[in-house]
């Protein structure tokens, strides 16, 4: 499901002209809809990259700039309870057939604890993330898979981790890259390139119902359910970015962020065959690979210094 969408060609405002039509020319009503449209669609992108651009500021660790516009195409508020409702769900039916792990269980154990000293250093790229009710449980299942849904659920499955057999740090290095994709906000951003594709975008509220006559109640839809956040796929460019905030937000936390390429190593081996559940939304590879050892050196001083104690 790599939706790239939408609007290309919008340095120009200016009414393209078809041959031996003055611009002047009266429209016939179909013909005036179509160009309405464009020039709606242009300028909602240029709006959008407006609201995109952003002073540099010069930080320690990795850059992948700002979140997406698109994601403030749908409310934060509406995805984060669609979230939330269908990881209760999720919980629910895994409680009736006894396979989610009790609090006591040492896989919760260890999860929880990894949770706690990465959750912290969640909020400096993403201020939503401090009123999240997080939330880390495991389910008893054979499949590899792992999540972060938005507002912080996260699931593991003890497939990942029994059969893959990882070590502290490499889970630090899933769970880094899962929530990475919560608070880059990957799934409103996927919810919200599909809205503007469908002409039913809203930006800032009233702001798209009074510029460019878009009903707001459109995308309000697609927030309270219009997706299914757990089977919800990424782009390559999502995911590149969630493998280097993962890593940083680890290596703050004090987990060795070259355990991502012996991950990805393990993840790799594991495709062979029947390729596993968390392949099918996070596509390994050779290049995946050199791009995280390309950034390894931008955060393995953050990782020493958390090491000494010196703090994130």
């Amino acid at each position: 499901m790599h939706l790239r969408s939408c609007v290309n060609n919008t340095r120009s405002l200016k009414c393209p002209q078809t041959p031996n039509m003055p611009f002047n020319q009266t429209l016939t009503p179909p013909r005036r809809w179509q160009l309405t449209r464009r020039l709606a669609l242009r300028a909602m992108a240029l709006t959008l990259s407006a609201a995109s651009v952003s002073p540099a500021m010069a930080r320690e660790g990795v850059d992948v700039g700002a979140n997406s516009a698109f994601s403030r195409l749908v409310p934060a508020d509406g995805v984060e309870r669609s979230a939330g409702q269908q990881y209760a769900q999720l919980l629910q039916q895994a409680a009736a057939k006894n396979a989610l792990g009790g609090k006591e269980h040492p896989q919760v154990k260890r999860l929880r604890a990894i949770a706690q000293r990465i959750i912290p250093l969640a909020v400096a790229w993403n201020p939503r993330a401090k009123n999240w009710r997080w939330e880390v449980n495991l389910i008893r299942s054979t499949q590899i898979n792992a999540f972060c849904m938005p507002g912080g659920k996260i699931a593991f499955y003890s497939g990942i981790l029994e059969q893959l057999k990882l070590s502290d740090d490499e889970v630090a290095m899933v769970m880094g890259h899962e929530i990475a994709h919560a608070l880059r906000e990957h799934a409103r951003e996927r919810m919200g390139k599909s809205a503007l594709t469908h002409g039913a975008a809203r930006i800032g509220g009233a702001v798209a119902a009074s510029v460019f006559g878009i009903d707001p109640r459109l995308t309000d839809g697609l927030a309270r359910g219009g997706a299914n956040l757990l089977t919800l796929e990424f782009s390559r460019e999502d995911e590149s970015e969630a493998d280097l905030v993962g890593m940083e937000l680890a290596a703050r936390a004090g987990y060795d962020p070259s355990a991502a390429v012996a991950l990805w190593q393990k993840m790799s081996a594991a495709s062979k065959g029947a390729p596993p559940q968390w392949l099918s939304t996070h596509p390994s590879g050779k290049s995946r690979i050199a791009d995280i050892q390309k950034s390894l050196p931008k955060v393995i001083p953050l990782y020493e210094r958390a090491k000494q104690g010196l703090g994130p």
